[in-house]
């Protein structure tokens, strides 16, 4: 694989991966409700969740989704449904942080919901679906494997994703003392519902290239 491409590639896929986006502010609001290792597993399920839209890429179901105007609504509602749905629930979260021998701690659901809730968030986020759709195609040598390129690609993407989410996520605990106040941590979450609403909205405003 031409190292130049490859170089070139990894550029673009970190400035990609760690701009703000649906998944950067879901581990921002991890780390402040739950420990390192929860964080750890949702930026797995981001993760997988990510590995399977780059092999849907790969497999020319990103064609499809790029020249079908009705696949694409269907994913940009699902994802915009979603972000919507999340932005509620932060809106309503009544989330305490209790301080107990200076040890920071969060009420918290089970890792399964973690899980659960950055995996559905990565497989319906048309941020990396227009990635592996529109941007992972053009850097690959066709004159070359194609699965050799795929698997070393992919495997950048995830580990500059799994990093970046978890260095947000710890960034965010690192900050957890200043809203030790429950009046700030309202803030915190009338600020991040209201982020996730607006990016749903911001979705369904998202029009098709093809169109």
């Amino acid at each position: 694989m031409n190292m130049e491409l490859l170089l070139a590639y990894t550029v673009v896929a970190f400035f990609y991966v760690t701009s703000p986006g649906p998944a950067i502010f879901l581990a921002i609001a991890n780390g402040l409700r739950s420990d390192m290792p929860t964080v750890a597993i949702s930026s797995s399920a981001n993760v997988l969740g990510l590995f399977i839209l780059s092999t849907a890429s790969i497999l020319g179901l990103g064609v499809i989704i790029t020249t079908s105007a009705t696949l694409f609504m269907i994913v940009k509602v699902i994802g915009a449904l979603y972000l919507i749905y999340l932005g509620v629930k932060f809106l309503r979260s009544n989330t305490q942080i209790n301080m107990s021998n200076c040890e920071t701690k969060v009420i918290q659901k089970s890792k399964k919901s973690y899980f659960s809730e950055a995996f559905f968030l990565a497989v319906t986020n048309p941020k990396p679906i227009l990635f592996f759709t529109a941007i992972f195609p053009q850097f690959l040598d066709i004159h070359k494997n194609i699965t050799e390129q795929f698997f070393v690609m992919t495997l950048i993407f995830l580990c500059i994703s799994f990093c970046s989410l978890c260095t947000y996520a710890y960034i965010a605990r690192r900050s957890k003392m200043w809203l030790t106040q429950q009046s700030r941590m309202d803030w915190f979450h009338k600020l991040t519902g209201g982020l996730f609403i607006a990016m749903g909205i911001g979705l369904l405003q998202l029009k098709n290239k093809m169109n």
